[in-house]
């Protein structure tokens, strides 16, 4: 994949952030998801025009951060056949739209929690459309020239609590419910990517879920024409496009990885939040 461009936002060992090119080529699955890879400090627009400096930090020497800092976060539901097919669904003859916070982003290596009084807790491994430039009411065929990019996302849902409210936002926006990384990748064709997640338990690895874009039933030009048609889409909002059939549970001690071809790994653990006590 010639032209194909990986940029990232990183914390150095002294907790300052940098802008940075991602040279090299990411592995699809295991537990070295950063191997043979090289983080070169840029200069200029995450979003736009970045310039590498020639000067490189180790990649065991800082901390992934989220790619952007989306203003919000559009999700669509329903959007590939064959996980329609596995709910028992009717497809979509529109987009079906909600909203995560983005109170619900964290990065790579950052745990999913699953919050006390939930029983199930679903991944869903995403590719996500990440907006460069202001969007209102674009055309289809203009939509794509908006796009900055492209990363991974992970819509972690407490299925439960879907059912029991019948809306989406308590289910979808518990904090640390949107792993989002670990980059954003300029140069890749959305519309026909391979989307899958690997998930370990026990110490073993799955594949549990494994689709392609190509499957969804409004594909990216479509999704970007048709939010932007109701909400202004702002630089860094982001579009979560959907899941592939095979989501499924998560329980403290997983570890998920959500690959995008030409993206990488998103990789985060999975652990039980820890309230504090109240105070007394």
């Amino acid at each position: 994949m010639s032209g194909i461009d990986r940029r990232a936002r990183v914390r150095d060992a002294d907790g300052r952030p940098w802008a940075v090119r991602v040279h090299g080529t990411p592995v699809e699955q295991g537990d070295a998801p950063l191997a043979g890879l090289r983080f070169e400090l840029a200069e200029g627009d995450l979003l736009g025009e970045l310039r590498g400096t020639g000067r490189y930090l180790a990649p065991d020497r800082v901390t992934l951060l989220p790619p952007v800092m989306p203003g919000k976060i559009v999700g669509i539901g329903s959007n590939y056949r064959a996980h329609a097919a596995e709910l028992g669904r009717a497809l979509p003859t529109v987009p079906k739209m909600f909203l995560k916070p983005s109170s619900a982003v964290v990065g790579p290596g950052a745990p999913i929690e699953l919050p006390p009084g939930t029983e199930r807790v679903d991944h869903e491994a995403e590719l996500a459309l990440v907006v460069g430039r202001t969007l209102q009411r674009v055309s289809p065929a203009e939509a794509l020239d908006g796009l900055a990019g492209v990363t991974c996302l992970c819509d972690v849902t407490a299925r439960d609590l879907q059912q029991l409210d019948g809306v989406f936002a308590r289910a979808k926006g518990f904090d640390s419910f949107c792993p989002l990384g670990p980059w954003l990748v300029r140069g890749l064709d959305p519309r026909d990517l391979a989307v899958r997640l690997h998930l370990q338990r026990g110490g073993a690895w799955s594949t549990v879920q494994d689709g392609r874009s190509s499957d969804m039933v409004f594909g990216p030009a479509e999704l970007l024409s048709f939010v932007s048609g109701v909400m202004t889409l702002y630089p860094g909002d982001v579009i979560a496009t959907g899941t592939p059939a095979g989501v499924g549970p998560l329980v403290a001690g997983d570890r998920v990885q959500v690959f995008v071809e030409g993206v990488g790994l998103l990789d985060n653990p999975v652990r039980n939040r820890v309230d504090r006590p109240e105070s007394t």
